[in-house]
């Protein structure tokens, strides 16, 4: 195709596509899914080799979240019978952060629901981060606490955080059917400051919830505008009790094309498979390894995902390798950027319209104060095969598996 052909050479030139080639990558027919799976792939390894970076979520506050965010179980009215517990112990979250440091995870994502951290909190995630460094030398960890207030990425730079979640989710146009009780503008501030205090920004997306083609390349344009470092694509899982938990609009092949897209557009970014791969991707995941570089290992924030071994399982099987501890996740050119960027404490990477940001960071799909690998704040179940495409309206409870082990719990995590 001579879409392909052209998306392939502009990704190797790190040279952004044009709406419209975008647009065409979601329109394209199921006879040319594995040609896009291919393309993808050639801009895939020129920039990030058969490497897959892993990362590992903590939830250090689940539930009882006061925003009506429509996607997430932890939302403000959410009737998920999901778990509920109040913040992690710093030497808790170490241990929980351990288990998936053991499983290969290069970096580990501190998660909190909620608005946005008060100072004692972000004073609270800053002891964390030491006990989980202290104990895991050469981890990466990515805080993801909400709306943040000015000064507060500062403070959790100076506690060793390497990077910030905050995902966009949807576009500036639709953003208000979906949240209430903060704006699109909000999330934009917060990725900002991140950015501006030196932190790693990561910034995604969640596909599924409704969306149109055109709301899909909008919110990726916008967070290659921001130079989000990492873009982590969440596929929604409908958690009953939720608003959307008859939005069952995802198929194998409509996910692969959404990474492709994302790819083609951020072409040296770390682009995550996050939140919802196991349940919407099913047994096409080794596929999508093509695409994406780097992915979530084990359990998501209020959902199980694929036991941590399988992933890694999966990893082998595909002829990729786990990327190591040692080595840098993002190209030469951009690593470059981003030290210095860390080094002079201003966080902008510049370029933000020409480049999308590459860096890796630790989440997914979010609420305000979630933003984390949840597919909103969802993952896996482990059930038998499952036909491609739900009903329309039906409710598919049977796919989503309630987090009932790792941190907060007495069971052991999956990693």
């Amino acid at each position: 195709m001579d879409l392909l052909n052209t998306l392939v050479d502009k990704g190797l030139r790190r040279e952004l596509p044009t709406r419209e080639e975008a647009l065409a990558v979601l329109a394209t027919s199921d006879d040319e899914l594995l040609d896009v799976v291919a393309a993808a792939g050639k801009v895939r390894r020129q920039w990030f080799g058969r490497r897959v970076k892993l990362n590992y979520l903590v939830n250090l506050k689940s539930g009882l979240c006061p925003e009506d965010c429509s996607y997430c179980s932890q939302r403000l009215g959410s009737k998920a019978e999901i778990l509920k517990y109040t913040w992690l112990k710093p030497d808790e979250a170490s241990q929980a952060a351990a288990a998936g440091v053991a499983g290969g995870a290069k970096r580990v994502c501190l998660v909190a629901s909620g608005r946005g951290p008060t100072d004692r909190d972000v004073e609270r995630v800053g002891k964390t981060i030491a006990a989980i460094k202290e104990q895991n030398e050469g981890v990466e960890v990515c805080a993801c606490l909400g709306l943040l207030s000015d000064g507060q990425a500062e403070r959790l730079r100076e506690a060793g955080a390497d990077a910030y979640n905050h995902n966009l989710n949807t576009s500036e146009a639709t953003y208000g059917q979906i949240t209430k009780t903060h704006t699109y503008e909000d999330r934009v501030d917060t990725v900002q400051k991140a950015h501006a205090a030196g932190l790693s920004a990561c910034s995604g997306l969640i596909a599924g919830m409704g969306e149109s083609d055109e709301d899909l390349v909008d919110v990726v344009y916008a967070l290659r505008d921001l130079d989000s470092d990492s873009v982590p694509v969440n596929f929604l899982i409908p958690f009953e009790g939720t608003p959307l938990a008859k939005e069952w609009n995802l198929t194998p092949q409509r996910c692969l094309r959404i990474l492709a897209m994302v790819r083609f557009v951020c072409p040296d970014v770390e682009v995550r498979i996050a939140g919802g791969r196991e349940v919407h991707l099913r047994s096409m995941q080794p596929l999508a390894l093509n695409i994406a570089n780097s992915i979530f290992l084990g359990d998501y924030l209020t959902s199980e995902g694929q036991a941590g071994q399988a992933d890694l399982d999966m990893i082998a099987d595909a002829g990729f390798e786990v990327e190591g501890a040692g080595t840098t996740t993002l190209p030469a050119h951009r690593a470059d950027v981003a030290e210095a960027a860390t080094a002079g404490g201003c966080g902008s990477h510049g370029g933000g319209a020409s480049l999308c940001g590459s860096a890796g960071s630790g989440d997914g799909a979010a609420e305000a104060g979630c933003g984390s690998a949840c597919g909103g704040c969802s993952g896996h179940a482990e059930t038998a095969p499952v036909p491609a495409q739900a009903e329309a309206g039906e409710v598919r409870s049977d796919l989503v598996a309630v987090r009932r082990r790792g941190a907060g719990t007495d069971l052991a995590p999956n990693a």
